[in-house]
């Protein structure tokens, strides 16, 4: 394993994964090739209304919980419910969706998550809403969540083969993003024109968009991969396939600790909305649109880029608590506001280069559990994490619980960069470049070699 170009190395093909032998080889490609797949862009068409409903729902769901309570730990705890069942379940999702058929289970869960929304926009707008009614809605989207998002990011290869699969989890990532420019704002419209029960409406009616693309999706068309037979011992196998990989054991790690500390925004940003800027429901929908368009960013670069490197990964996530740390410290609202989009972006870089070198250097036999071990660690760590940084906003102020997220991610970037290098036989390099200082890692014999020169 090497923390350079080898992290983005696939495995061997598998036979049944592609029918057209020129797919199964990564190439480089336009920005937006994954499109001219006729079933990836019905798929990517139908995420990007629901998508933007999500978001809507996200914004509305914290600002009716804050508003219901006035605690920035009533928020932590709504975000903990919803991915306290990744984490105690997702490992048991992925099992599942190895065994299960993905477009199949895609419409049971989608269907149930729009059940939900709607359920509680009846509540709201009737005005019976209570805030454990938003706990159990939160709960429940959190156990459809367990299969469904695990199944659609192994669907992603299903319907694009290994050569796209780059440039199509990138897109989606992008797709994701451009959705959270849109929902915010019109989240923050609805909220303060005619509440917050017509945000949750429109989300659970967006589900009829991605409902509809995978209905008209060509069977024959999809990427077969072999579905992992009934059997017993397969989460255990899952965890022993992760825990023998270097390349995929610790980005893992990495973004369970930027996940659980560093990623919990609907706690940070409405507690800098609210109690320090005292600005509102407009400001936190314009700290999530500011953010979101640095995430766009850069999962529009990702996109371009042919490979996903881990030494990229250690960077970003660094460069992400930081800019966190730093932000913390802004006096104004709108210098606040700016550093949304480099968080952003920085955030967005870490996100996509661990989701495509994960599923890159994945078996797909095994993918699903691979990936539900991934999005455990990832969404599942918000349980843990959510009600303490809560909690440490509300007792210490938010200035001080956004640093001490960053200082968690930062320092678990180095940690495990230095367990990288050392795995990968690297060590640190600090020479001159074209007049400027380099630093980087290279291979132990490459230094040992030139150093009888220095």
């Amino acid at each position: 394993m090497s923390s350079g170009p080898g992290a983005a190395s696939a495995p061997a093909p598998d036979p049944h994964d592609s029918p057209p032998a020129s797919d199964t080889l990564p190439r480089k490609s336009s920005m937006f090739s994954s499109l001219k797949v006729r079933n990836y862009r019905l798929f990517f068409m139908g995420q990007v209304v629901s998508n933007i409903g999500t978001w809507m729902q996200r914004i509305a769901q914290d600002w009716l919980v804050l508003s219901l309570t006035g605690s920035s730990a009533a928020v932590g705890i709504t975000t903990a419910l919803q991915f306290l069942p990744m984490l105690l379940f997702g490992l048991y999702g992925g099992v599942l969706v190895d065994r299960l058929r993905k477009r199949p289970t895609l419409l049971v869960t989608q269907s149930s998550m729009a059940l939900t929304a709607i359920a509680l926009s009846v509540l709201t707008l009737t005005g019976h809403v209570q805030v454990w009614h938003v706990y159990v809605a939160a709960f429940a989207v959190g156990l459809a969540t367990v299969v469904d998002n695990p199944a659609r990011q192994s669907f992603v290869s299903e319907l694009v083969g290994p050569g796209q699969l780059q440039n199509a989890v990138s897109l989606n990532s992008a797709n994701f993003q451009s959705a959270r420019l849109v929902g915010p704002a019109v989240a923050g419209l609805l909220i303060t024109g005619v509440g917050t029960g017509f945000a949750f409406l429109f989300n659970g009616l967006s589900f009829i968009a991605p409902l509809t693309g995978l209905l008209l999706m060509r069977a024959r068309e999809l990427h077969i991969v072999e579905r992992a037979p009934r059997g017993k011992g397969q989460l255990r196998e899952g965890v022993r396939y992760v825990t023998g990989r270097p390349e995929l054991i610790w980005p893992i790690v990495l973004v369970g600790f930027v996940g659980t500390f560093a990623f919990n925004f609907p706690v940070y940003l409405s507690a800098f909305a609210d109690d320090v800027f005292h600005a509102g429901a407009g400001a936190y929908s314009l700290f999530n649109t500011l953010m979101a368009v640095g995430s766009l960013v850069g999962a529009l670069l990702a996109a371009r880029r042919g490979t996903a490197r881990l030494r990229l990964l250690i960077v970003a996530a660094m460069a992400f608590g930081a800019l966190e740390i730093v932000a913390a410290t802004t006096p104004t609202l709108w210098m606040f506001a700016l550093f949304m989009i480099p968080l952003g972006l920085f955030g967005m870089t870490v996100n996509v280069t661990t989701n495509t070198s994960i599923q890159m250097s994945t078996d797909p036999a095994m993918r699903g559990r691979v990936m539900a071990l991934y999005m455990m660690i990832f969404l599942g760590g918000s349980p843990v994490g959510a009600p303490i940084v809560g909690w440490i906003t509300d007792t210490y102020g938010a200035r001080v619980g956004l640093a001490a997220g960053g200082a968690v991610a930062a320092l678990a970037a180095a940690v495990i960069g230095l367990i990288l290098a050392r795995v990968g036989n690297l060590r640190l390099s600090v020479g001159w470049h074209g007049g400027h200082p380099r630093v980087r890692f290279v291979p132990r014999e490459q230094q040992e070699a030139l150093a009888p020169a220095a």
